[in-house]
């Protein structure tokens, strides 16, 4: 049977009015994105790394559980394992399957920080890649082969919601970027 899932991916890119240092803490900042995304209901950092400071917790081999609510009702707990932590420019994980190997992971996902180009503005690059593992969408994939395409624009709009609610939430908090 054809693998149609490993490698699909989306992206999200927009400029927003935080600067890449701020946008950089609320992003890595786990614990926060239940706060945001449509999908996403909570994360927090396992194991040493929960008691880690501020920002600790960002870094290479650090693994948090997100815990994500579907809009049929559907509860799922994941493992993640951070990949890739560059203060202020990079921060990317693997979702771990029940294999729990890193290189089989199920998803991976990346925020990538550029200067953008007026002051205190950031150019974010949000990505979400179906890495080799199993997952929920692999599953519906065998059972509706159509059904990929209807699962990658949800998650592109969740993508696209949770930076703006984060944006939002940060305005909100100390007014727009000087």
């Amino acid at each position: 049977m054809e693998d149609t899932v490993t490698g699909v991916r989306v992206d999200v890119a927009m400029t927003v009015g935080v600067r890449r240092e701020r946008l950089w803490e609320l992003i890595t900042d786990v614990s926060r994105t239940g706060e945001w995304s449509p999908e996403c209901t909570g994360a927090a950092w396992l194991d040493g790394d929960a008691a880690a400071g501020a920002g600790a917790q960002a870094r290479v081999g650090a693994r948090f559980e997100g815990r994500n609510r579907y809009p049929d009702g559907f509860v799922s707990r994941v493992v993640c394992v951070v990949t890739e932590a560059e203060r202020p420019s990079a921060f990317a994980w693997v979702v771990l399957d029940d294999s729990g190997d890193p290189e089989r992971a199920a998803s991976i996902w990346r925020y990538e920080l550029l200067p953008a180009a007026e002051p205190g503005q950031t150019l974010v690059r949000h990505s979400f890649e179906h890495g080799p593992g199993n997952s929920g969408a692999r599953v519906a994939d065998r059972h509706d082969p159509g059904s990929m395409a209807g699962r990658l624009e949800q998650l592109r709009g969740n993508m696209a919601a949770t930076l703006a609610a984060m944006v939002a939430s940060e305005q909100d908090r100390c007014g727009p970027a000087d």
